[in-house]
């Protein structure tokens, strides 16, 4: 069994390597062994898996996750922990040292080239200032990314799982729709990581799936969705007016797509979203740019 990082050895750890943790890089380490296993546990990885995670960190689910995947690709931005971490998993874990591809750079610059062999799934304790562009960019950049479980900020993780007509619904739940359903899986306290942050923890697991049928593009369908949650609580009619060029025109592209004008885009599932576009494509509407 691999031994993995109590709370006296991130300590230690930190200490040698001169490391604070900073609020910029989001860094809250998880140094609770049962909440790391959790973890591992609900991700339901196969010995076959390939595991991209991002934020290892100075390494405790790393440890974990080598122990049940064929191999972890570790995307770290801070150069001192991307540095030690090949260190740490050979002292805790040297039959599974050649399991492990540290990658030293910003992953929301990741590239599908970059990871190989390919990741199969996505398991990260993520900063929270970058949780949701980040999963939507690993989304869109790596085909072969068909489930995961991240940890985030609970306010994010039940936006990123909110139903249409929830109050927390928004742009993220639509745009992670796009590519795979979502669903919250547990709480986590503060107290597992150190420094503790202030607020609580969720895990939000999600599996991919074909996206909505239509023959608009993501970027087209992604323009909507900005739109429509531009302002909040506005109605379509209005959301949509800069987008489709008028309230007039925005009426008449959401009458051809079937939808209420004066419904709310915090109503609209995302294969509305993907309609409500292809509407605006029949009247030469603009073609969005993708901001995930």
């Amino acid at each position: 069994m691999v031994r993995l990082l109590g709370p006296a050895e991130i300590r230690d750890l930190a200490a040698r390597l001169g490391i604070r943790p900073t609020k910029t890089l989001g860094q809250n380490f998880m140094h609770d062994a049962n909440t790391v296993r959790r973890i591992v546990r609900e991700a339901r990885l196969s010995a076959t898996d390939v595991v991209l995670e991002v934020g290892p960190g100075l390494g405790s689910l790393t440890l974990a996750l080598l122990a049940e995947a064929a191999h972890v690709h570790a995307v770290e931005i801070d150069p001192v922990l991307a540095a030690a971490l090949p260190a740490t998993v050979a002292t805790h874990a040297p039959e599974r040292a050649d399991r492990l591809t540290v990658h030293r750079q910003d992953a929301l610059h990741l590239t599908a080239e970059q990871v190989t062999p390919p990741p199969t799934a996505l398991v990260a304790n993520l900063p929270y200032n970058v949780a949701v562009p980040v999963v939507l960019h690993l989304l869109a950049e790596l085909p072969g990314l068909t489930r995961g479980l991240v940890l985030v900020q609970l306010e994010v993780a039940q936006r990123l799982t909110a139903p249409p007509g929830s109050t927390v619904y928004g742009a993220p739940t639509a745009k992670l729709a796009w590519y795979a359903e979502a669903r919250l899986v547990g709480r986590v306290p503060p107290t597992v990581f150190w420094p503790v942050p202030r607020v609580e923890s969720g895990l939000v697991a999600f599996h991919r799936r074909p996206a909505p049928v239509t023959d608009v593009d993501r970027a087209e369908v992604f323009a909507v969705i900005d739109a429509a949650f531009a302002q909040r609580r506005k109605t379509l009619r209005s959301a949509l007016a800069a987008w489709a060029g008028s309230p007039v025109a925005a009426e008449a592209v959401l009458t051809r797509a079937g939808v209420d004008p004066t419904a709310r885009g915090e109503q609209m599932d995302i294969a509305t979203f993907a309609r409500i576009a292809r509407a605006g494509r029949d009247r030469g509407g603009p073609a969005g740019i993708v901001t995930a």
